[in-house]
């Protein structure tokens, strides 16, 4: 049944976000910022291998070149430019507020930074397009689950430093790869080879900057570059 991919992603979400919380309660304060920073690092690194797969490439004389430079810097440049106009970090810390009051959960400082920063993880990437195409097309929900068990695995440690905001991760999860699923036909002609590298490339990089802010706190408004995303696939289609 299509959807059933997204619905094993979203409980392996809220699996490991309930282990984080249980397992965070029994850490002390400087153990929850070492993990935070753990947390940070790892994505910054995952990050910049997912970017530097895409941005490095071996040339014919076997030494390392760039490739996609122009692209990256187009689509970061006018997608955060768009992002920004629309305003949609601040729309997403609505969200975020207003599920932290009808969690009541007002008395929790982190929960808007784990919020946001689970959301953004676990939505941004290849693997958040094409496995809802794949399960909603071919009933094949393999990439999902895979995607699921690594997100458990993040929001489970979000969760044990940052608090209950990481599990509502699964909700823009949830809007996000199902708004997919019920548009794999449309989508799945425009997912080639090259959209999905350059959304790879593209999106790995908007990893980074979660880690970045993990590690230094906020410091880029990482949701305003979303937009980025969509003009990274458009530039597989040049005119």
């Amino acid at each position: 049944m299509a959807g059933t991919g997204t619905l094993i992603n979203v409980l392996c979400i809220l699996l490991g976000g309930a282990c984080g919380l249980l397992f965070g309660r029994a850490l002390s304060r400087r153990v929850q910022e070492i993990l935070i920073c753990g947390c940070g690092l790892s994505t910054v690194f995952i990050g910049a291998s997912g970017a530097m797969q895409h941005l490095l490439v071996t040339g014919a004389n076997g030494a390392l070149e760039t490739t996609g430079s122009l692209l990256l810097v187009v689509s970061l440049v006018l997608g955060g430019l768009a992002g920004e106009t629309l305003g949609i970090e601040r729309r997403i810390e609505r969200l975020g507020q207003w599920l932290r009051v009808k969690s009541h959960s007002e008395r929790d400082p982190r929960f808007l930074e784990g919020f946001t920063s689970a959301s953004l993880t676990v939505c941004v990437g290849a693997m958040a397009v094409l496995g809802p195409i794949n399960d909603a097309l071919y009933q094949d929900y393999t990439l999902l689950t895979t995607k699921g068990i690594l997100d458990a695995v993040l929001v489970m440690a979000l969760a044990s430093s940052l608090g209950r905001g990481a599990v509502f991760s699964a909700i823009p999860l949830a809007l996000f790869q199902g708004s997919m699923t019920l548009l794999a036909r449309l989508i799945s002609p425009l997912m080639t080879g090259m959209a999905l590298a350059n959304l790879s490339m593209v999106g790995s990089v908007l990893i980074f900057c979660v880690g970045i802010n993990l590690v230094f706190g906020k410091k880029i408004r990482v949701a305003n570059f979303l937009p980025a995303l969509i003009l990274a696939v458009a530039f597989a289609y040049p005119p």
